[in-house]
């Protein structure tokens, strides 16, 4: 009898070792997919972008493709097998004990792609900003200078420069300057905007306005000047186009969306083998207006070997092209053209075909 004991003994303990593996693995999972899955999609988001920046650069066609879902299912299973035979105590034949057990866990992703395409998104793309979004920017905080350089062809006629593979135009000799006037006004605190609806129409007021100290206003004035503005007046209307009506509105021609990204594009550091060649333009660093010296809005670099220490990095035609994660400038810029070009894509994507595809083996 002492060896059924044991018998039932080793089969207890065994039934409460398996029930003890039977505890949800679902909640645990949820910490570490969560971020897993973010890095990966942010990553392969930014991996996206630059690749289109340099496609553009290259007169290539830009292709998007969004993670529309990500549907992960697990499955854990388990089983314990306890079979044995105790000889009674008048009989001879063995006693014996037999165990099996088996257990299979299933890890089975299921990734939802949606191609970023169509009238719609193709219309989104190449429609101008309102001023009022871009405003908006500036009024949360976003430096004046760089967003009119990176997304206004004018400001009241005086252009920007603008590179593509089609055409290069430079900047107007005012156009820094009056850029440079305008971001320290917005660092001393007196440019402000006022968004109000008149007749069912959205209309932006840029207004100097506060205690305004003796070497602002006269920033102030040189840029009333320059944009040929009321000298008399504090407050403006700011308005979509090229030319103002008259001298109490500001005029910008902003730029699409692909505008934008083309003007960056021309920031790449391309390599040199490339421009002898003739597969590519050639990069313009810095440029000099009137003697004052504006660095690239962003700079994308080139190289052979992978780089060591980059903020975002992809592979191109036999070479790498990254940002370095010590440049908070250009990761800035960087970021913020993934944020607008989110705005357009968030809006286009709806009844675009998604693509399923099972990423279990």
């Amino acid at each position: 009898m002492d060896s059924i004991k044991k018998l039932l003994l080793i089969v207890l303990s065994l039934s409460v070792l398996a029930l003890s593996g039977c505890a949800s693995i679902g909640p645990s999972s949820i910490a570490r997919d969560r971020f897993d899955y973010v890095g990966a999609i942010g990553d392969s988001w930014k991996q996206q972008m630059l690749l289109n920046l340099v496609k553009v650069r290259y007169g290539d066609t830009p292709i998007f493709l969004d993670v529309a879902s990500v549907i992960n299912q697990y499955s854990l299973e388990t089983e314990v097998n306890v079979g044995g035979q105790v000889a009674a105590e008048d009989k001879s034949p063995d006693t014996f004990l037999g165990m099996s057990g088996q257990g299979r866990y299933t890890d089975r992703p299921t990734i939802s792609y949606t191609p970023v395409s169509g009238e719609v998104f193709a219309r989104r793309l190449l429609r101008p900003l309102p001023p009022s979004s871009l405003l908006s920017l500036i009024e949360g905080g976003y430096p004046i200078d760089s967003m009119l350089k990176g997304c206004v062809h004018s400001v009241n006629g005086i252009r920007n420069r603008f590179q593509s593979v089609e055409r290069s135009r430079a900047a107007d000799p005012d156009f820094y300057p009056c850029l440079e006037r305008l971001k320290r006004i917005q660092d001393a605190g007196v440019l402000s905007f006022r968004f109000q609806v008149i007749n069912y129409e959205e209309v932006v007021l840029l207004s100097f306005r506060g205690k305004i100290e003796p070497f602002v206003q006269e920033d102030i004035n040189f840029v009333r000047k320059i944009l040929g503005l009321d000298p008399s007046l504090s407050e403006f209307r700011v308005v979509y186009g090229s030319q103002p009506k008259d001298d109490k509105e500001i005029a910008l021609l902003t730029r699409s969306i692909l505008d934008i990204m083309t003007d960056l594009a021309s920031y790449i550091v391309v390599p040199a083998a490339h421009v002898e060649e003739k597969r590519v333009m050639p990069t313009i660093l810095e440029e000099t207006v009137e003697g004052y010296r504006f660095p690239p809005l962003i700079r994308i670099n080139s190289s052979k070997d992978k780089p060591d220490d980059a903020f975002i990095g992809i592979p191109y035609r036999n070479y790498w092209f990254w940002i370095d994660d010590r440049d908070l400038k250009s990761k800035s810029v960087f970021t913020f053209l993934m944020f607008i070009f989110l705005l357009t894509e968030t809006e286009a994507r709806q009844g675009a075909p998604v693509m399923t595809i099972s990423a279990g083996g």
